[in-house]
């Protein structure tokens, strides 16, 4: 995928707010993500840290979106909020789907894989590199008010109105044509 090809990131649509820090162990800003964070191969969320958010913070989301999957709307690979101002860091494969090493209270929704947990990189073969954006938000609020059944989008609706400063962290993947 050209640079021209690019589509927005999911953040462009929202109104501006402060920015604070995230920061990996497993993902280096712009680099190429490792195994661990490919479908395929390793299907392990990131480790995450963040500092530096505002001090109106009363829970955090994560997020991990594609904005350059093929699809017209991107791809949600991970969803996660009501995360407890307490928790500044998830550990690599916290985002599992059994829940382990998640503070008691955070809720997934699906993905687009269609599960409640981390998915991990897995663009069509050929389709250039694709962008997969992390994002912690800020929140205003302990609970940001959907359930686990909701979509993606109902999430994004309420980070819309509900986040006081956002962090990211972009990593690429692509995967090549086979020939």
């Amino acid at each position: 995928m050209t640079e021209a090809k690019r589509a927005p990131l999911p953040h462009d649509f929202h109104p501006p707010v402060p920015s604070f820090t995230v920061v990996s162990d497993d993902i280096a800003p712009g680099a190429v993500l490792a195994d661990a964070q490919v479908y395929a191969a390793g299907n392990t969320s990131p480790q995450l840290r963040w500092e530096g958010f505002p001090a109106a913070t009363k829970s955090f989301a994560v997020t991990c979106f594609d904005p350059d999957a093929p699809t017209g709307s991107g791809f949600w690979h991970w969803v996660l909020f009501d995360i407890p101002v307490s928790v500044t860091e998830l550990s690599a494969g916290a985002g599992s789907g059994k829940f382990e090493g998640l503070p008691e209270g955070a809720v997934h929704v699906r993905n687009d894989y269609g599960s409640k947990d981390f998915g991990g990189a897995a663009p069509p073969p050929g389709d250039g590199p694709h962008r997969y954006v992390f994002t912690v938000y800020a929140v205003d609020s302990e609970k940001l008010g959907p359930d686990s059944g909701v979509s993606p989008a109902v999430v994004g609706f309420n980070l819309r109105f509900h986040t006081l400063a956002r962090a990211q962290l972009i990593g690429e993947y692509e995967n090549p044509s086979k020939s």
